[in-house]
């Protein structure tokens, strides 16, 4: 049977234009730190290295599973994520510098697949696909919690209007947000779909 994320977490991925609050489980990706203007070329590199990794995991795991008994033997790669946050320079500036960003751009893995099993798939991807930066990849594990989102449509520099339907439901039901970290989910690839008609599920940490 084939996990897909688009029919088994469809509360996760919510694409309700209006703000909600959800519980998020514990996940684990495999993800890249980065500095810097994600217009540039290092972040498009890291998303070059990525994909092929995360594609690499999914057909090791079907491989993997062909002589087990399992719930899944198969899944829909997850779509592209980000945490954001800003350098300690970019936080004392009156104006967004995005070159000041400090991110980590990521992929999600289920929770069924073996950890050793994703190291091992780094390891021959990188011998395969020659890719420098895969040794750059890590495993991180992202703890339950609270977040309020919602799916903005649209260019990525018009999110603070979208941020601001959130801000006002947790400022009703009397929450707050715990960092000005926040992430995004990427619905839409953006090489291929108009800067209007994007579609990206933006959240943040609630307490």
């Amino acid at each position: 049977m084939k996990y897909e994320w688009r029919k088994q977490e469809k509360d996760f991925y919510s694409t309700k234009k209006q703000a909600l609050i959800q519980t998020i489980p514990q996940q684990r990706f495999i993800s890249m730190h980065g500095l810097g203007d994600p217009n540039g070329l290092e972040f498009n590199q890291k998303i070059q290295t990525l994909y092929p990794a995360a594609y690499g995991i999914k057909s090791a795991y079907k491989k993997y599973c062909a002589d087990k008994v399992v719930n899944y033997d198969d899944y829909v790669v997850f779509p592209l994520e980000g945490v954001w946050s800003l350098t300690k320079r970019g936080q004392q500036l009156d104006h967004l510098d995005k070159s000041e960003f400090s991110y980590d751009i990521m992929i999600r893995v289920p929770t069924f697949v073996p950890n050793d099993l994703i190291l091992n798939t780094l390891k021959n991807v990188q011998d395969k696909k020659n890719l420098p930066d895969i040794s750059d990849i890590e495993i991180k594990e992202y703890p339950a919690k609270e977040v309020a989102q919602i799916l903005h449509v649209g260019k990525y520099d018009d999110e603070p209007a979208s941020f601001q339907k959130i801000d006002e439901l947790v400022a009703e039901i009397q929450k707050k947000r715990t960092s000005k970290i926040h992430r995004e989910i990427y619905l839409s690839d953006a090489r291929r779909v108009a800067p209007e008609k994007l579609k990206t599920i933006l959240r943040y940490e609630i307490e």
